[in-house]
C-alpha cells in the first residue's frame, strides 16, 4: 500500500514547499496541500479533501508547520493518521488570540460587538474566528513528533510543552531557535531531526 505524507504549510507558505522535504522522506509520496486560510472552515474543507483523496490511495502521515498544524488537528482529529511531524505548531489558538487582543488593547466585549477589528501589521481580529476555536477544542491522539525553537516568541509561552504532555507527543526543542527554521544551522538541524525521528519508534517525552 502506498505511504503518503501530506505537507500542510504555515501562514504565508505554500504547497510547493513540499519539494524541500521529499528527499528526507524516502518511501513516501510527499504531497503539498493547498488550502484557503480566509476562515478556519475554508481551510478545513481543503485539508479534508486532500486527506480523503490520499486515504483512498494508501496510508497517510502528516508534516505540518505552525498554523498548518493547528488546521490539521482541528480538521483531522477523527481521521486515520499513521504519524505526524509538527514544526512550531500552534497548539493553543485561543491563548494566541488572547495575546493578540491584549497587544492591540481590544477586550472580548469590544470584539463581540464589532465582530472584526483591524490590527496594524497583522490579520484582523475576528469574533467568528474566536468562536470557531472555542467550538473546536483539539483532540489529538496521533503518534506525533514536535520540533520547536527555544526562542519562539510567536506562540504562547509553554503552550507546546503542555500540549505535548497532554497528548503524549515527543518534543524536541532547538536551543536558540525561533518560530521559523530558515538559517543554515536551523535547516541542518531540521533535516537531521526528521531523519532521526523516522528511525525511532513513536513515543512521548523529550527527544
Amino acid at each position: 500500500m502506498k505511504r503518503i505524507l501530506l505537507y500542510i504549510h504555515g501562514k504565508g507558505g505554500g504547497p510547493e514547499e513540499a519539494a524541500w522535504y521529499r528527499p528526507l522522506f524516502p518511501g513516501y509520496a510527499v504531497r503539498g496541500v493547498s488550502y484557503r486560510d480566509e476562515t478556519p472552515q475554508s481551510a478545513a474543507a481543503d485539508i479534508r479533501a486532500a486527506y480523503d483523496t490520499a486515504r483512498w490511495e494508501g496510508t497517510v502521515s502528516l508534516l505540518a508547520v505552525s498554523l498548518g498544524a493547528y488546521f490539521a488537528m482541528t480538521t483531522l482529529g477523527d481521521a486515520e493518521i499513521e504519524r505526524a511531524f509538527f514544526l512550531s505548531p500552534v497548539t493553543d489558538m485561543e491563548a494566541l488570540i488572547a495575546d493578540l487582543m491584549a497587544l492591540a488593547g481590544v477586550t472580548e466585549d469590544e470584539l463581540r460587538k464589532r465582530k472584526s477589528i483591524p490590527v496594524e501589521g497583522g490579520e484582523p481580529l475576528s469574533w467568528d474566528y474566536l468562536q470557531y476555536v472555542r467550538a473546536h477544542p483539539l483532540r489529538w491522539t496521533v503518534p506525533t513528533d514536535i520540533l520547536c525553537g527555544e526562542k519562539d516568541t510567536l506562540l504562547p509561552p509553554g503552550s507546546v510543552e503542555r500540549f505535548a504532555r497532554r497528548c503524549g507527543a515527543r518534543l524536541t526543542i532547538l536551543p536558540g531557535g525561533g518560530h521559523w527554521f530558515h538559517t543554515v544551522d536551523e535547516l541542518a538541524f531540521l533535516r537531521a531531526w526528521l531523519r532521526r525521528m523516522q528511525t525511532q519508534k513513536e513515543g512521548g517525552g523529550r527527544a
